[in-house]
This record gives structure tokens, sequence and C-alpha cells, in this order.
């Protein structure tokens, strides 16, 4: 079974015992109101069902959710009602506070609140001479709690079962039509870039699925980074749009690439058939969120691939635009013809007659010509670009470690730690210290097929270790700032492997000599 797959699975069982624990806690409260509200000091829960405490009742709390609620009796507690209307007769006491959300209050001549009473989108019908004991507060109109009770079917019968979409529900077809023509449009206006992600689909759905999880996962921590500065807060905003519009994007290429596979297409096809693609595929995909729990599920998986495809794309484009940018290696110019033939050999000078004892002369040999200095990224230069590993690489099996390392602190040390950021911190710096002087990687590295060498192609030793731990430090400290200088490095370095003399290779790509070092310029296998 794939990894996909056990995901996929593991959702949804996940969604089906939330669901059975709902349902069985709705058929929990569906009981007889004469008996369960006879002995003082009960709870009244309702859901999805209307309520009525009479005067010779008593309750210590109400909450009741999309139902109507009637108050004649003593309340000891607090009274709840979410998109319900509330009445209150003259013989009602509520003894605590009365919150309505989305509902409308209408309170007759006599009735008594204890402490604060709060209306949130909704009216209220007081007479003259009601006064709460605590606050009043009264926050939106009649139109506004109407509006919020049209969201209660779609709550009830669409949301907690799972689906996106109720049939019987006249304005969610407005939305369906919104989402459209909205996505023909991206379609017909991001036509290239569009296909593009539909092709990543076609040709790594498991990378996409991974990529779009990962920045999921990701864009939350990030976000919390740059928003602890100035300057990285005004960043936030853009990040987050890029987001939203990567994800909006992507959507609409699985709608396409759906379609591609429905209608047979190829991935050069014309805006017409492009768009018939993305009208077969936006049908499927309105289907499948009809289904109860399947619905969801769907909506979850097309999200994350989306997002990881149109990811997954731009990276690719990046990557083409600094390949033009390269400048391109050009041959030297060939000699003259008159200089390649053979030239004639040095004349000897005969010794003279006075000199005969001495040492005959020899031809004039200039001396060699100086060794030029190299730069320390030379050596790196010796490694083809095709060995090195990417960032997402890199990424990835970074992700993995943490996890790895959170996850073993919380088992096994966070009972002994008394203050956990140290600790962690120390647990990290242990961990990856002794891996890449150990095996030149880590458990994450050994998943991705990632390994650390010097720029020499020699593995790390214990001091080139602890040197690349600490520089990490560096890379770190300004928002991560080092370890996305990978992104624009020629030489896809990292702050930390620029300060310990070290470079990250694509395991398959860089094939070991004997002694465990790597040969630089090596081919790339497969």
């Amino acid at each position: 079974m794939t990894t996909v797959r056990k995901l996929v699975l593991a959702a949804t069982l996940s969604v089906i015992g939330w669901v059975s624990v709902a349902l069985v806690a709705a058929q929990t409260v569906r009981m007889d109101e004469d008996r369960f509200f006879r002995m003082h000091g009960r709870q009244a829960v309702r859901l999805w069902q209307d309520f009525v405490l009479r005067p010779d009742e008593t309750a210590r709390d109400v909450f009741v959710l999309s139902g109507s609620t009637t108050i004649a009796g003593t309340v000891d507690g607090d009274v709840v009602v979410v998109l319900g209307p509330v009445r209150l007769e003259s013989t009602a006491r509520i003894n605590g506070s009365l919150v309505v959300t989305a509902g409308d209050v209408t309170v007759v001549e006599g009735a008594r609140v204890a402490h604060d009473f709060m209306v949130f989108g909704g009216g209220s019908d007081l007479p003259r001479s009601f006064y709460p004991g605590g606050e009043h507060i009264a926050i939106g109109n009649p139109w506004m709690a109407a509006r919020l009770r049209d969201i209660a079917p779609w709550v009830t019968y669409g949301l907690l079962w799972g689906r996106l979409i109720v049939v019987s529900i006249p304005w969610v077809w407005w939305f369906v039509g919104v989402a459209l023509i909205l996505s023909l449009a991206i379609n017909l206006v991001l036509h290239s870039a569009v296909g593009q992600s539909a092709d990543t689909l076609a040709s790594r759905p498991a990378g996409s699925f991974m990529t779009g999880l990962l920045m999921l996962l990701l864009t939350g921590p990030v976000a919390l980074l740059l928003g602890a500065t100035i300057i990285g807060l005004a960043i936030v905003p853009f990040v987050l749009c890029a987001v939203v519009v990567a994800g909006i994007t992507g959507k609409v290429a699985v709608s396409r690439w759906i379609g591609r596979t429905v209608l047979g297409h190829d991935s050069e096809e014309t805006h017409l058939q492009a768009m018939m693609a993305v009208l077969v595929g936006f049908a499927a995909i309105c289907l499948l969120y009809a289904v109860p729990i399947v619905g969801l599920m769907t909506w979850a998986l097309v999200g994350v691939l989306g997002l990881g495809s149109a990811t997954l794309t731009v990276m690719s484009a990046l990557r083409r635009e600094r390949a033009k940018r390269r400048p391109k290696k050009t041959e030297p110019p060939p000699a003259p013809p008159d200089l390649e033939r053979e030239s004639p050999p040095a004349p000897v000078i005969p010794a003279m007659p006075m000199m005969a004892s001495a040492v005959p002369l020899r031809a004039y040999e200039p001396p060699p010509p100086p060794i030029p200095d190299i730069p320390a990224g030379a050596a790196a230069a010796a490694f083809p670009l095709a060995t090195r590993a990417t960032f997402l690489d890199r990424l990835v099996a970074g992700a993995l470690d943490v996890v790895f390392v959170m996850f073993v602190f919380n088992m096994f040390l966070d009972r002994y730690m008394f203050d956990d950021s140290p600790a962690i911190l120390f647990l990290c710096f242990a961990y990856f210290v002794t891996f890449w002087s150990w095996k030149g990687t880590t458990l994450g590295g050994i998943i991705c097929n990632l390994r650390v060498v010097r720029l020499d192609g020699a593995p790390l030793a214990g001091a080139d270790a602890v040197v690349r731990g600490l520089a990490s430090v560096f890379s770190f400290v300004p928002l991560g700032l080092g370890f996305l200088w990978i992104l624009r490095d020629p030489q896809q370095q990292a702050w930390h492997d620029k300060i310990a003399g070290t470079i990250v290779l694509k395991e398959p790509s860089s094939p070991l000599t004997a002694n465990g070092s790597v040969t630089p310029g090596s081919p790339r296998q497969h």
C-alpha cells in the first residue's frame, strides 16, 4: 500500500469516527422533556430540536443549536442559543446570562435575567420595564439573523455529514455557479500556467500531494516567523496571498487534469478543449462534493493536490529561468594553422674551446607559469548541478528530522525536562552532529537519499559536523534567510554550508568511493 493510499484510508477512518460520535451524541440528548427536567440541577441540551421549559420546571443550564427556545420556568445558570429564536415568558427566571447568536429574542413583561443580556446577529423585542442585571449588548439586525439562519440547514445536512453541496438548498448552487465562472476565467487567462500544473499532476501526483501537504504545514510557522519583525510583518500578506492564489489556480488545474483524463485530451490542447476539460472536471468534483463523507475528503484532496502542483510548477519555472541566465560555456577558438605545425627545436650553443671542461650549455627553458589561487567555492563547482540536492529535497529531509526529534522528546524525554526550549535545541544539535559525523546524513537524509560531504568529496569528520551544527544557527536566526539562500546560490549552498565548507548531494547521483568519499564530477546514475 502506497503512502497516498495510507493517508486517504486514515483520513476516511477519522471522518467516519467523528461522524459516528456526533450521531451518538445527538441520539443521547433526545429524551423525554418531562422526565429530563423534573429533577433540579440538570442541564438541557438540544441539537436541531425545539426546547420548552415549563413554569414548574427547573434546569441548571440550557444550550440549543438550530432550534427555537421557550423559557417559562427557572434556569439557575446560563441560556445559550445559536441559530434559533428565543421567547421569555412572564414567569421566566434566568439567574445567569442569556446569549443568543443569529436569532431574534422576544421578552414578555415580567421576565427576569439576573446577569448579561447579549444578542449577536438578531433583533430583540423588549418591554419598557425590562432591565437585565448585567450588560445589555445587541449587535446586528433581523436581516443578519435571517441570513445566518439560512446557513443552519447547510451546517446540519451538509457540513456535519461531511459534504459541501446540499442539493436541496438553493443558495448553494449560486456559489457553485460563481465558482464555475471563476474557474473558466482563470483557465482562459492563465491557459499555459494551468496546463503546466495539469502536466505536473499527470507526471507527479504523489510529489504534488506531498508538496501541497508540506506547504500547508509550513505556511503558518513561516508567517509567524516573518511577523516577528516589522519588515517581515509587511511581507506576511503577500505570502498569504501567494498561497491563496496558488491554491485557487491549482484547483483549476485539478479540474483540467480530471477533464483531460475523461475526454482523452493531450497536453497540447486548444483553448476550447481546455475549457471543456475544466467544465467536465468541475462537474465531476461537484458530484463528489455532494456525497456524504466523500465530499469533505475530496475537498481536502483537491486543495492539497492543487497547491502542490502549483508550487512545483513555479519552482520548475524558476529553475528554467536560472538556467537561461547562467552563461554558456564557450570553447576556445582554434589556433591558427601556422602555429599548429611543430616548431623547430631550439639551437644548441656549442661550447667554446676555453670552456671545454665546463658543462655544456642547454637550450633555454622558460619557467612554468605560476599556479593561480583557487577560490573556496571552486571545489564545489567540480560537482555537477544534477548531483546536488535541491531546496525541496533538503526541506523535506529537515522536516522529517524535526518531526522525529519532537517525537522522541515528547515520548521519552519530556517527563525529565523542566524547561522544554533549551532541551529541544540541545537534542536537535546532538542529533544532527552525531548523524553527520557517523553516517554523513540524517534519518531524513536517508529517506530522501541525501548525503553531506566536504568540498573535496571527503566524508565529514567530527569537527566538521560540529562546525556545521554551530554555523546552522547563523542560517536560522535571521528568519531562515540562510536556508533560503539555497534558492539563489549558484552552488546551492546554505550559509552554514559555506562556513563549514560542505555541500549536500543527492545519493543516487553521487557514487561513493571505497573509503566513503564522493568523487567530484561523477556522472549521474539512474
